[in-house]
Order: C-alpha cells, then structure tokens, then sequence
C-alpha cells in the first residue's frame, strides 16, 4: 500500500521548480503513475509521494467516469475561466476532510510529455478542478489555503481529531 505524506507535512509545503524532464523526473512520475492506480485518486502531485518535481497525474476522463491517468510534466495554467463554480475536493495527504472550494470552470494547460514535448490542451469542470488542485500541490499550495481562515481551522480541528482516533 502506498505511503503518502501527511498533512502538515514541510514537504506539501515545497514549490517545485520546472526542468526538462531527466531520468529523476521519470521514475517519480511512474511512481506517482503507479500511486494513483493504487489509490484510485482523481490525481496526485509528486509532493503526495515526498518528492519535489514538476510532476501531477490526473485521471482525464470527463466528470470523474471511470480512471484513465495521465502524466503531466511541468504543468502551468495559461489560461482560465472568468468563471468559478464551488465544488468539494479532499487530499490523500488528509483522509477524511473534504471541503468546498472555488475554482475555475476550465483551464488551458501547458505541460511537457514524457518525451518533453511542450503540449497545449483545454480541459473543463470537474477535470479542470483536479489540475487546479494538483499544480495549486505542486506549487505548494496546499488545498486548505484557498478557504477563509475560520474555515481551514475547523478543518485542521475535525482532521486531527480523525487522526486522534
């Protein structure tokens, strides 16, 4: 079973920096390729694992039908809706907290394959929330900061009280 890093884990904390894909950025996005099957998560960023790279996968398959992972290396948003829509997300690093959070209907993304082609695609609603949430990780922003602080305490509160148990 995969380990992943725990909330308020330092390391959810780290800005990865983007690079041109090498041999390290590739065994990680396999591991962050395999961690997602196993877990079955909508997407993950390489800080999930402990790792500080340029890396999210995210299942693109519209509105959260069915699994179909896809790596992302050095991911940025280029373009986004004027447009948000509220909508619950949660992390792997804390089971058990889901939250509504506010978020652009789509994004563009520019991203490198695995073969460090720089790609260009536009992906909407509940898809464009996972890359959100996932290069908001990378960046190391953790989900939680984009709520008012009240909001983010209780969190806090009802999760260590989850861990507590």
């Amino acid at each position: 079973m995969v380990e992943f890093v725990a909330y308020p884990d330092a390391r959810l904390r780290l800005k990865a920096q983007q690079r041109p894909a090498d041999a390290a950025m590739l065994v990680a996005g396999e591991q962050l390729l395999d961690a997602a099957r196993e877990a079955q998560a909508f997407g993950l960023a390489a800080a999930h694992l402990g790792h500080n790279e340029p890396i999210i996968v995210v299942s693109v398959a519209a509105d959260g039908a069915g699994r179909d992972h896809r790596l992302f290396f050095n991911p940025e948003i280029v373009e986004r809706a004027g447009e948000v829509a509220a909508g619950p997300e949660g992390s792997v690093s804390m089971p058990g907290i889901e939250v509504e959070i506010e978020r652009a209907v789509w994004v563009a993304m520019s991203y490198d394959d695995a073969s460090g082609t720089r790609q260009t695609a536009r992906f909407e609603n509940f898809v464009a929330r996972v890359i959100q949430h996932e290069i908001d990780q990378m960046n190391g922003i953790f989900f939680l900061e984009r709520l008012s602080r009240l909001k983010r305490d209780i969190a806090i509160r009802k999760f260590a009280k989850l861990r507590a148990r």
